[in-house]
């Protein structure tokens, strides 16, 4: 990292040595010049080494075998099959038109199959370009995954939880950081994997030092799927995938990837899964076993849609399992959601209420009490007496029913967080950098 500060620490030698200021050059001998240069630019080399050693020692925290017996001792094992409490009962889906896939980030876009292709096209596509698809592949740094997060969940975690990252580390911005002040600012004490290999690098060490410098529990990781897919049904078909036997679709595979990951993660080692623009209201502890609705029907208040964005389960939950062999048998790469909310929601419907499941159907108010179309009003100014009125009572019924707001970040990302607005009001008090207005 050092050779990319070269041409500024050479800019400030010269500015200091050029100040007439600081310095008179008839006053300092040659000899005198050469050796103040040299510890100048020392110094300037020896900072930006400290930081680099600072990201390279967080890679390789303690995993001792207590750790290992701390995590499995939490383990839920439940050899009676699934019990379930459902607070609301289900009518069958609908169609949904939702164009939840608006917008890209980053240089990730150029994995993506070219539009309009076929599928033996894809699959070529996909051959050549596997290479650098290295999320896919064991190397010395995934490797490390399970010690790295035996070792990070073996300190006084009060809960764990995970997020997924999959774009370049530098589109992570202000609104992903809310939402890990948001985590924190309820949750001091909780712990926090990011899976990331983008996240995993200086830049990414630099991006979440304001949360470690408050001294919060948040480390980014390079997962290793072959480990974490290992043993379920995911572990062939990442097999078949990695030999070009999988259409990968033409939806970003690194989002689907996303849709499987935090299955596997929360079946490995159990917790809470939360997208990246969830923003945590109040404390998700009390809940176990639960899944959200997205939506209902207004008139019977049956669920028609639940959604994966926030996933809170037991390790080896069988739910879960019968998420990831959905994955496995259903997987379709070129419709968006198809592999995520609709992929939870079907699994679900095929359960119906049948006895002996235990996991808990969260009512839309509890995660989403606004869905991707209606978030707008959410970040508006109220201008007139009635918008006052409506934010008033909405966070009144917020106060009293929700746990936090999914911001549906493809619609969203754009709008700036308007004084008096819903969002601004409900965050105001929840922020730790509060570098998002």
């Amino acid at each position: 990292m050092a050779h990319e500060f070269l041409p500024i620490a050479i800019l400030i030698i010269k500015r200091v040595l050029t100040s007439n200021k600081m310095f008179d050059h008839r006053l300092l001998k040659p000899s005198k010049i050469a050796i103040f240069c040299l510890i100048t630019f020392s110094a300037i080399i020896f900072l930006i080494l400290c930081d680099d050693l600072l990201y390279q020692d967080s890679l390789h925290p303690s995993a001792s075998k207590g750790a290992l017996e701390v995590l499995q001792a939490r383990a839920h094992r439940n050899g009676e099959g699934i019990r379930s409490t459902l607070v609301l009962t289900h009518t069958p889906l609908r169609s949904m038109q939702e164009n939840e896939g608006v917008g890209s980030k980053g240089s990730q876009g150029v994995l993506v199959a070219p539009f309009n292709s076929t599928k033996e096209e894809r699959i070529a596509w996909f051959k050549g370009k596997l290479r650098e698809f290295k999320i896919l592949k064991s190397d010395g740094l995934s490797r490390q995954f399970h010690a790295r997060v035996l070792g990070f969940f073996s300190h006084e975690c009060e809960s764990q939880f995970f997020m997924t990252w999959e774009y370049p580390a530098g589109s992570f911005e202000a609104r992903e950081l809310l939402s890990m002040e948001s985590l924190f600012k309820v949750h001091p004490k909780a712990c926090l994997v990011i899976l990331s290999r983008t996240l995993d690098s200086t830049l990414g060490y630099r991006i979440l030092k304001p949360l470690l410098d408050g001294r919060f529990r948040v480390q980014a990781m390079t997962p290793d799927l072959p480990f974490l897919f290992k043993g379920t049904p995911a572990e062939a078909w990442l097999n078949e995938l990695m030999k070009g036997e999988k259409d990968p679709g033409v939806i970003s595979l690194f989002q689907n990837l996303s849709n499987l990951v935090r299955l596997a993660v929360l079946y490995k080692y159990g917790g809470v899964y939360l997208d990246t623009d969830f923003v945590v209201l109040k404390p998700l502890s009390g809940l176990r076993n639960s899944i959200g609705a997205q939506s209902m029907d207004s008139g019977n208040k049956h669920w028609t849609r639940l959604n994966n964005a926030v996933l809170i389960f037991d390790m080896n939950h069988p739910l879960l399992l019968r998420f990831i062999n959905e994955f496995v048998l259903t997987f379709n790469g070129n419709k968006w959601g198809y592999n995520g909310p609709y992929l939870v929601s079907r699994v679900v419907e095929r359960l119906g209420e049948r006895q002996g499941s235990n996991f808990t159907i969260l009512p839309p108010l509890a995660f989403y009490p606004a869905d991707w179309k209606k978030i707008g009003g959410f970040f508006r100014k109220p201008k007139t007496r009635g918008e006052s009125e409506w934010v008033e009572a909405k966070l009144l019924q917020l106060s009293k029913e929700n746990y936090g707001v999914h911001l549906w970040n493809k619609e969203s990302r754009n709008l700036k967080i308007e004084e008096g607005s819903v969002i601004a009001r409900l965050i105001s008090d929840r922020c730790i950098i509060c570098k998002y207005l």
